[in-house]
């Protein structure tokens, strides 16, 4: 094989170019799909085939997708499951809609990772970010960008 074409092939085999999505779970699918189109404003699409009865699936900005599938009993992860990328200027706006939308955040005191909430929302080396639990217990971030 000449460099060329490996080069091609590596080029080729990279997922740069393509949409990315969050796949979490929920307990309850109806109320999943109600806290992600009321309380986050994400518009919902139909979800092709037969699995579309078990999942929910939203847009993002700049293409990104959210899947939900119900999966009843399956406890939520202790991690940052969904993170929205949100410009600086509008960050506090933000919050404060999430907040009006009874949206509570959480806070943290994690010393090995410098990440302290005051009020719900850190400040870190050159940006602000807060993290809430949606109808689920799956815990997504909000970051200034």
């Amino acid at each position: 094989m000449t460099d060329e074409a490996r080069e091609r092939m590596c080029v080729m085999a990279s997922l740069n170019a393509f949409p990315a999505a969050a796949i979490l779970r929920a307990e309850d699918l109806v109320r999943a799909r109600k806290f992600y189109t009321e309380v986050l404003g994400l518009e919902p699409r139909a979800v092709p085939g037969p699995a579309g009865e078990g999942m929910a699936m939203f847009t993002a900005g700049d293409g990104t997708m959210i899947m939900i599938y119900a999966r009843p009993g399956m406890p939520a992860p202790q991690n940052t499951a969904l993170g929205f990328g949100v410009p600086a200027d509008r960050f506090d706006e933000v919050v404060a809609d999430l907040r009006a939308s009874g949206v509570a955040f959480e806070d943290y005191d994690l010393p090995d990772t410098g990440v302290k909430t005051v009020n719900g929302v850190a400040e870190l080396p050159g940006t602000r970010a807060a993290w809430f639990k949606d109808s689920e217990g799956n815990i997504v971030n909000i970051a200034a960008m």
